[in-house]
């Protein structure tokens, strides 16, 4: 673990050279091209060929990743700044619009009472979203036959507040030892009966006739960030037919894809995985002081072996990943008829420097415990073997650049080149700098000033009930009087303190 106060931020390192010797120091495998490459000459601008979702062929290989800003109206509907964000989505030049942002299936499902639903009473709303995504990148692209956007569908489980965004109401897949207490999971009531899970199902059905009827191209059936049927896939502890076997952990995703092929719905499907986890990870409390939270540090695990309470962690050491049984999930996919996957990792609730690395913590998280290089990486080649691995009809798209900066797009054609991955998603790079693509491809320089340096004022903001956005960066967020809120936050002055669950970038 290395000293978060002796960090190497990525402005320090000006040229590529710089960069270079950086990731060498840091004993890394990470390809970086010399300079932006522009139009047809970059990796970035080529089409996926090999795959076809709803009569389109996606027409780069750059990829929004879905994000919330938790902004919707109490009824899971849209609002003007969520309208804004898919308008900039649809103007970031990126062909793959991958679930735009988390649509619960059900209320009892909603991460934040202002989350999106899918439902009867929202569909006009989100066929609102599509509009507005498709005319944005029509009039600043020329052309939308070539963009593909898709819904993502979900339901939190461990993570649910419907109703209050600093009360818990989680349900789960099984009792976790170390991840129960913290997320207030206290009777064997709160575990997901067998029945039940039969609703569960005919909600995703259900969600995705809706997203067929409005026009989305896909939907994304979410298997990540420990939401509830990204944790199913670890629930080896959980007795009878949805825990223990591998088939019958991945049993939902099978049901919901049988259910959806039933019901007539024709709409093409993909799934976002947490390709691994590790354990949950807190601030030490030996290097911590008052408003400065110490490195993260693992929770105790020793009473936890093996190891069976998360999803491609290698059992004997939790802090290593296994993808054994990812690169599994990948062939159920593709036998699904799934063709279109988009990898992550972790968590942002217990264990963000995995999921999303930053060079600032969240407000209630901890310092890097490593140079986040090396979370990028990890996940970079953690994609590139399941690649190698992979049914070679699945497109699988890469995450965890954002920290990468000014050398985002050296990295991402490179990795791109040497066929580690087929397309770029980004997230939180979108908030500040939605053009970010687009000024790649046409001018070769990106605009520095407008480059996320990973503040995590975007997570920090809805961790303390406040709207997520980028507020170092955006005049729209900048403006407003949450922005005061949240500076006052971020130097301790708290009137309340906020869960340590609410709020993530995913």
């Amino acid at each position: 673990m290395t000293d978060a106060a002796r960090l190497v931020r990525i402005p320090a390192l000006k040229t590529v050279a710089d960069f270079r010797r950086h990731v060498e120091t840091l004993g890394l495998d990470l390809p970086c091209d010399d300079s932006i490459l522009r139009g047809d000459t970059s990796p970035l601008a080529r089409p996926i060929d090999n795959l076809e979702i709803n009569g389109k062929r996606i027409g780069n290989r750059c990829a929004v990743h879905p994000m919330e800003g938790w902004d919707g109206t109490p009824g899971g509907g849209v609002t003007e700044s969520v309208l804004r964000r898919w308008r900039h989505f649809g103007e970031s030049g990126a062909k793959l619009i991958f679930g735009g942002e988390a649509m619960a299936v059900r209320p009892d499902g909603r991460a934040n009472p202002n989350q999106l639903m899918i439902a009867p009473s929202t569909q006009a709303d989100l066929a609102s979203l599509l509009h507005t995504a498709r005319r944005a990148h029509r009039e600043k692209h020329g052309t939308d036959a070539d963009l593909v956007i898709g819904f993502q569908l979900t339901h939190s489980g461990r993570f649910c507040k419907p109703r209050d965004k600093f009360k818990l109401e989680p349900r789960v897949a099984y009792r976790h030892p170390l991840l129960d207490a913290k997320f207030q999971v206290t009777s064997d009531a709160q575990v997901w009966t067998d029945l039940e899970l039969g609703d569960l199902v005919e909600a995703y059905v259900s969600a995705a006739m809706i997203a067929h009827r409005v026009g989305a191209d896909f939907v994304d059936i979410k298997h990540c960030h420990s939401y509830l049927l990204h944790e199913f896939l670890s629930a080896h502890t959980r007795p009878g037919p949805y825990g223990g076997s591998f088939e019958n952990r991945t049993r939902l995703l099978r049901e919901i894809v049988a259910g959806i092929r039933a019901s007539g719905n024709p709409i093409a499907l993909a799934v976002r995985l947490s390709a691994f986890d590790f354990v949950p990870f807190r601030p030490d409390s030996n290097l911590s002081s008052p408003g400065k939270p110490g490195p993260g540090v693992p929770e105790d695990f020793s009473g936890c072996f093996p190891y069976i309470y998360a999803f491609g962690v290698n059992p004997k050491n939790p802090l290593e990943y296994d993808l054994t049984e990812p690169a599994r999930f990948l062939e159920l996919c593709s036998s699904l008829g799934i063709n279109l996957v988009n990898l992550t990792a972790g968590s942002p609730y217990y264990n963000p420097h995995i999921q999303r690395p930053a060079a600032y913590p969240p407000s209630d998280g901890y310092q890097p415990p490593e140079d986040p290089l090396i979370g990028v990486v990890r996940q970079i080649q953690a994609v590139r073997w399941l690649k190698a691995q992979a049914p070679r009809n699945l497109v699988l798209v890469g995450t965890a650049y954002t920290y990468l900066q000014d050398y985002l797009p050296h990295v991402a054609q490179a990795v791109l080149a040497n066929g580690w991955v087929d397309s770029i998603g980004v997230g939180r790079m979108i908030l500040s700098y939605p053009e970010i693509f687009t000024d790649c491809l046409r001018t070769g320089a990106l605009a520095s000033k407008k480059i996320c340096r990973t503040f995590s004022d975007c997570t920090s903001a809805p961790r303390n009930g406040l709207i997520s956005g980028c507020y170092p960066l955006d005049k729209y967020y900048s403006d407003r009087a949450e922005n005061e809120t949240l500076r006052r936050l971020k130097r301790g002055e708290r009137n309340r303190t906020s869960s340590p669950t609410e709020g993530r970038l995913d």
